[in-house]
């Protein structure tokens, strides 16, 4: 964690160890950094105070690794290095961009299509289900005793992607006017990253939206030039671990013990560019009944505000995340001051964010892939 009052005059003397005792959230390298970065920081200062008292209610996971994968981590005792080290699954396929030891970069040229979990079968959703969904599944604990998975099991962490569609497509129902009368869901996905590396976990959504033809655009600068406009079609699940599974086959998508109708299907649409610049040509072929922002960001790049313009205008429903609440309010107030947008889904944790720490954070706030959402 670096020092709050960095680059306000003089060096940091050393480490960000001394917390602001009203919040406990920021931290300095010295009382005079705390004195000069004061009259930026009373005006957040008493906002962070509430935030850190959830903290609790952030690191609450139904997980056996819980206390390892947040807390430990937020604390450093553990890396996520040593998390997926442990668990057999470091630098291996999809799970290969969860740790900083492997950097994005140049990954994304390649955008290989690792379609495998990796992990035994016991552990993973590589087939259809046993038993038909719930009408809501209100976190991780339903989802994983929906899907008959151990709570040992670590596919939460890259699962976060389709659950994300997934839950946003819930709190948003009301203004969708499609579902429960089309067999047609489109969702324009705006600003993926890693998830382009980790593509074969959407294929989950057809559990979850069994019957249901899920037509996803993942629009972003990350997309390579040279994918640019490429269709996949996700047939089936991602595979485990084993030579023998009936996931291999072809119709193992498929419930054989339930009587149930699971031929959706999910066509990811790759485009490259911001959205605000090639909406246009997407909604000619796929208008949206709902947006999606992982980790948006929105506060901390001006580049958004055309295309919160933009979703404002279209009046389509769009959810947005962050990696924690501080972010999501310093969103909502950018987007009220800077484009007169105001927020009508008032910020929320979500129940479906990442169960393990994000590492090095500019707070002292526990931090989650897609830990809060908010939307217009």
């Amino acid at each position: 964690m670096e020092c709050a009052g960095k680059g306000r005059g003089t060096r940091c003397i050393g480490p960000a160890k001394r917390r602001c005792a009203r919040c406990g959230a920021v931290g300095y390298c010295s009382v005079s950094h705390q004195i000069s970065h004061w009259s930026a920081h009373k005006e957040e200062c008493a906002r962070l105070e509430q935030q850190m008292k959830h903290a609790d209610a952030l690191n609450a996971f139904p997980f056996t690794y819980c206390q390892e994968a947040t807390v430990e981590i937020c604390e450093k005792r553990v890396s996520r290095c040593s998390f997926l080290s442990k668990r057999g699954i470091h630098q291996v396929g999809m799970w290969m961009y969860e740790c900083k030891c492997q950097p994005l970069g140049n990954s994304f040229e390649d955008l290989r299509f690792h379609n495998s979990w990796d992990l035994p079968s016991t552990l993973c959703p590589c087939r259809g289900p046993v038993s038909p969904i719930s009408d809501h599944l209100s976190g991780w604990e339903d989802y994983y005793r929906w899907r008959l998975i151990p709570f040992h099991s670590p596919v939460a962490l890259l699962l976060q992607w389709p659950m994300l569609i997934y839950y946003a497509i819930q709190i948003s129902s009301a203004r969708i006017s499609t579902i429960g009368t089309s067999k047609e869901l489109r969702v324009h996905y705006i600003g993926p990253e890693k998830e382009l590396l980790q593509l074969p976990a959407f294929g989950e959504l057809q559990a979850l939206f069994p019957g249901m033809q899920m037509h996803i655009e993942l629009v972003g600068p990350a997309v390579p030039e040279h994918r640019d406009g490429e269709t996949i079609k996700v047939g089936g699940y991602a595979q485990c671990s084993e030579t023998d599974c009936d996931c291999k086959s072809t119709s193992s998508h498929a419930s054989k013990n339930v009587n149930i109708a699971y031929n959706s299907t999910v066509i990811l649409q790759l485009r490259r560019g911001c959205y605000h610049d090639i909406y246009r040509n997407i909604s000619e072929e796929s208008y949206p009944h709902l947006i999606v922002a992982p980790n948006a960001g929105i506060a901390a790049y001006s580049s958004w505000l055309p295309t919160i313009e933009l979703i404002h205008e279209m009046n389509v429903p769009a959810v947005f995340s962050d990696y924690c609440e501080e972010a999501c309010h310093l969103a909502a107030r950018c987007m009220n001051t800077v484009a007169g947008v105001s927020v009508s889904l008032p910020i929320q944790l979500n129940p479906f964010r990442q169960p393990m720490a994000v590492e090095d954070n500019a707070l002292l706030l526990p931090c989650y892939s897609n830990c809060f959402l908010f939307g217009i």
